[in-house]
């Protein structure tokens, strides 16, 4: 076994490597759980008068498989089946001396429906009730507290999705918004933000098994839209068995075959006459960018055995060629420099290339197949096997920056999921998982010179990653601050009880990752950056050689880059929904998690840290805010309860009511103390003491503060649903959530709040990471669905108001926000609106029936202005840093995230009209219209810091006013005044990505069979 561990400790990308692992982890699986993609079914059975039957056998048909399930009513008439996949079912009851009675009704992925049946004296002929379960239609779930939304396979295919992701359709859900994506990993899964959060904070789970990515945090592999049958967004009070996250919940179940064999395939096309110029990524008057996108989309399902065995595959391909075109700027200072080159003033380059536009190509791959097995009356079980591959070659180029800057990214993502399901009675259920995951990302510099030459005209408030004119990438921008190399190999087992009794509907759970590879690698390679004053034309132009300042920068060294960890997660659940009565359900449970591993880096503890070492033979007091008497250890007192209350009045279960609170932990991703993870690559046998050979003072430090706490969520929500009518829903959801124990990174700094020197030696800086931050998330949602003869409509409105604590960054949860003053980390202007506070939002879906067959379908959304923080390039509080403290304008100093963008507004719509080839086949052209107005949505990306605005103030330490030239300034009336569009964030990690988006128009046909 120990043989075992190691050889899956130790990488390797191959797919046999993988595989070996994956059978050795199942070998040894025996329990664990994680979030559920089933559903069920209750109801009450009662006879004409309303008095209630007990005993009756209600039979519960899956329409796709005819796997059946029969419960028998409890003494109150009510039945229960729990652990249904997403389908439609036929409920059948049957009872001496009554009428059988048919229902059909939809079970959503992660929800219960309410199926309230009445018997009726014996007829001659079963009577038949069909109940519509999906939208405005559905019946409300009278049993759970979990505040969400289901989006289902049909508004999947309906409705336009920007990045053909299912994240673009999970805003429909209210308490959700678009953010950036994090980083490139998953720019085409794009991000979603809950409840004011950056979108780092979320659980996702397909078919049950983990899908969340453990460094950066977030979404890890994407699936095709062709291969989901539905998703659950779940945004407040969820079940026990809902675990890492204080943020929300994506809950996915993807396809399965039937007894019919179906599928379809689909071509979407773009290219750059249909899409508008992108004004901050590509202004006027360069040319436009040329670009061309195709998605090809296919999926195939059906019986292999009628009743017994079931497959379903789809594959889905993205073919995309964008680019960087040039403008005169650009090309001037290239052919500057490329002359410089010819006279010899570049060691090792006789001429550069200059091209007028550089093609970005990027290759994706999607492929997803299952298979469906049922096994007998009590077993079912499902295999599934996905992957997605993506390629982008000339990855990070910027305008201003030559091919040579720029890298070729691979990117490979695997996952392979067994689930078996088996009864034991009509009461229990039990429900086993398995999957192993793997992920490997590599980016690959185009230059290896061993040189990277900085100019100033390849950096502007326009740029998003531009830095380097010509060279090798260091990536040493903020924005390309990200490793080079990523791999994350998991592996997970779980096993779900399931019990549905009279009154009662428990579950018991325990969660089981082994994670044994979690690493990366920054760049770290010898290399002499220069950054020059001038320009290529200046330097031309003037005769002045810059050979001199290129060999007269220093190599830098090689440093150790890696950080890599072993972790292994563990959760324990136990959860019941108390039906006091056929009208008031109590959910209560109770939840531990924990972590192994979290701080232990290159099979090394924090102990051997040589910083930490350091620092206590320097003898650095306690009082200076850094303690190095301990190291952190994982907290192992993790308990959440959940509890919550669901009440139904009258009869017909048109109105529910639902309120809970609980407790959510959620270690967060590892990016943020990186760094500190570095600091234990190189063994340390023994205390570095003063006089030592090895002690070398004035080293940069990173630690973890001892006090580690894993951070948590306090949550609230409260939910009324009303069914006016069968097609008209209103509902409206209070949500409130308290952070504490949040990341925070304290910058130390020698000389200023630490001692420059000790009686031992000289201080180095320390930048040391705490858990002690503290947010605060509340919103009001009213949501209205609507189903007609011509139209399905879902339409929210959101009051919300987000707050944190934080430097220039202000995050919810899932970043690590900076401290203005750490002798004063809580200190006034510290506290603000987090990052994507969005007080009103408005999202408007759905589809319109038009004459001559033609269909309208929209996903609207419109929201007030997201704020930012403005930076002042100088040291104002003398902590020695000029990086955190924030501008002060006429005299007063702003405040965290003070400054507000502009409001966005995204109006997408899709026209289609289907033709029925033959009963069961249709095709359906049809164009789709991206940001149809054409909007210019720069949301918050405004230029963050004063001392990089396009036009100077007059006093960097106090801006009074702006000063176009050097004679003229004008005084700044209001906060407008500063606002500078700044890079568009989405269009760098990918075309089409980012929420603010030029008009784009893609056509395109689907069959469906």
């Amino acid at each position: 076994m120990k043989t075992a561990s190691r050889f899956c400790e130790s990488y390797n990308p191959s797919v046999a490597h993988f595989l070996k692992c994956a059978v050795w982890a199942l070998a040894l699986a025996t329990i664990a759980l994680a979030q559920t993609s089933t559903g069920g079914i209750e109801g009450t059975v009662a006879d004409s008068s309303g008095a209630v039957v007990p005993n009756a056998a209600v039979t519960i048909r899956n329409l796709d498989s005819n796997a059946v399930v029969v419960v028998p009513t409890d003494d109150f008439g009510q039945f229960r089946s729990l652990n249904l996949p997403p389908a439609n079912y036929q409920v059948s009851v049957k009872m001496r001396g009554f009428q059988e009675s048919q229902v059909a009704v939809h079970v959503p992925v992660s929800g219960s429906v309410n199926v309230p049946i009445q018997l009726r004296v014996q007829g001659p002929k079963p009577e038949a009730v069909t109940i519509f379960g999906a939208g405005a239609n559905a019946p409300l779930d009278p049993s759970s507290s979990t505040v969400g939304a289901v989006v289902s396979q049909k508004q999947i295919d309906e409705l336009p999705l920007a990045s053909r992701s299912f994240a673009n359709i999970a805003y429909i859900a209210p308490m959700t918004a678009p953010v950036e994506p994090s980083d490139p990993t998953k720019a085409r899964i794009t991000a979603v933000s809950f409840a004011g959060s950056s979108g780092l904070n979320v659980d996702l789970s397909v078919d049950g098994g983990d899908n969340n990515d453990d460094y950066i945090g977030g979404f890890l592999q994407n699936y095709s839209p062709d291969a989901i049958q539905e998703f659950s967004v779940r945004t407040g009070q969820f079940d026990a068995d809902a675990s890492r996250t204080n943020g929300g919940s994506v809950i996915i179940a993807t396809r399965a075959g039937t007894n019919s064999f179906h599928g379809g395939g689909g071509i979407f096309v773009r290219g750059s006459a249909l899409n508008a110029r992108n004004r901050l990524d590509n202004p006027e008057p360069n040319p436009k960018q040329p670009f061309s996108r195709q998605n090809y989309s296919g999926n195939l399902g059906g019986p292999i055995s009628k009743d017994k065995l079931w497959f379903f595959t789809a594959l889905e391909h993205v073919h995309e060629n964008a680019s960087v075109a040039y403008g005169d700027e650009s090309l001037k200072e290239f052919r500057a420099l490329s002359a410089l080159a010819g006279m010899g003033e570049i060691p090792g380059v006789a001429s550069i290339a200059v091209p007028s536009a550089v093609v970005v190509p990027y290759r994706d791959w999607l492929f997803n197949s299952r298979l469906d097995w049922r096994e007998s009356d009590r077993s079912q079980w499902f295999f599934r096997f996905s992957l997605d591959r993506n390629n982008t070659q000339n990855d990070l180029l910027q305008q201003g920056t030559l091919p040579s800057t720029g890298a070729t990214t691979n990117a490979s993502y695997y996952s392979f999921l067994v689930n078996n399901q088996i009864s034991f009675g009509p009461e229990w259920l039990g429900s086993f998982t398995f999957q192993g995951s793997l992920f490997a990302n590599r980016k690959l510099r185009n230059s290896q010179l061993g040189l990277a030459l900085a100019f100033p005209f390849s950096t502007t408030n326009l740029t998003t990653s531009g830095f380097e004119t010509f060279g090798d990438n260091q990536f040493v921008t903020e924005i390309t601050a990200f490793p080079v190399a990523r791999d994350q190999q998991k592996y997970q087992v779980r096993y779900d009880l399931s019990f549905a009794g009279a009154g009662h509907a428990a579950k018991f759970g325990v969660n089981f990752i082994h994670e044994p590879v979690l690493k990366g690698e920054f760049a770290g390679s010898p290399a002499r950056l220069v950054v020059f004053d001038q320009n290529p034309s200046d330097y031309l132009a003037s005769g002045t050689s810059i050979l001199p300042i290129i060999t007269a920068t220093p190599v830098t060294d090689a440093t150790n880059g890696n950080f890599e960890q072993n972790i292994r997660r563990l959760g324990i659940y136990s959860q019941d929904s108390w039906h006091l009565n056929p009208h008031l359900t109590v959910n209560y449970g109770l939840r531990y998690d924990t972590t192994f591993g979290l701080f232990r880096a290159s099979g090394r503890n924090q102990d051997q840290n040589p910083a930490l070492i350091d620092l206590r033979a320097l003898g650095l007091p306690a009082s200076s805010g850094v303690d190095t008497s301990a190291v952190p250890h994982e907290y192992r007192a993790a308990f959440a309860p959940r509890l919550g209350i669901v009440y139904s009045p009258g009869a017909q279960g048109n109105t529910v009511f639902r309120a809970g609170v609980g407790m959510y932990y959620n270690d967060l991703a590892q990016n943020g103390w990186a760094q500190a993870f570095q600091a234990v690559n190189e063994p340390v046998s023994h205390a570095l003491l003063p006089g030592d050979p090895d002690f070398v003072p004035g080293n940069h430090a990173y630690l973890i503060d001892p006090h580690y706490h894993t951070p948590y969520a306090l949550q609230a929500s409260a939910a009324v649903e009303h069914n006016f009518s069968q097609g008209f829903r209103l509902t409206a959801q209070f949500e409130h959530q308290q952070g504490v124990h949040q990341y925070r990174r304290y910058e130390y700094v020698a000389g200023a709040t630490l001692p420059g020197t000790l009686a031992g030696g000289t201080v180095p800086d320390v930048t040391l990471f705490r858990s002690d931050n503290r947010s605060r998330y509340d919103g009001l949602a009213l949501i209205v669905h609507h189903r007609g003869r011509h139209h399905e409509v879902t339409a929210h409105y959101t009051l919300a108001k987000a707050t944190t604590y934080g430097a220039t960054v202000g995050e919810l949860f899932d970043y690590v926000n900076g401290v203005s003053d750490v002798r004063n980390p809580f200190g006034p202007g510290d506290h603000g609106p987090s990052g994507e506070d969005i007080r009103h939002r408005f999202v408007l879906s759905g589809t319109l029936a038009l004459p001559y067959k033609f269909q309208l379908a929209t996903l609207s959304q419109f929201e007030s202005a997201r704020p930012f923080t403005l930076a002042s390039p100088v040291d104002l509080n003398g902590d020695g840093i000029d990086t955190n403290d924030r501008a002060v304008v006429n005299g007063v100093q702003t405040s965290l995230d003070q400054f507000r963008g502009v409001p966005f507004a995204q109006v997408d719509l899709r026209v289609s009209r289907p033709i029925m080839v033959s009963e069961h086949v249709e095709i359906r052209p049809f164009a789709e219209f991206f940001n149809l107005f054409n909007r210019s949505n720069p949301g918050n990306n405004f230029v963050s810091d004063a001392g990089a605005f396009p036009i100077a103030v007059d006093n960097p330490a106090n801006i009074t006013a702006l000063c176009p030239t050097a004679a003229t300034c004008r005084p700044i009336h209001s906060f407008k005044d500063l606002r500078f569009p700044g890079g568009a964030l989405g269009d760098f990690f990918g075309p089409g990505t980012t929420v603010g988006i030029p008009f784009a128009a893609q056509l395109g046909v689907k069959v469906n069979f």
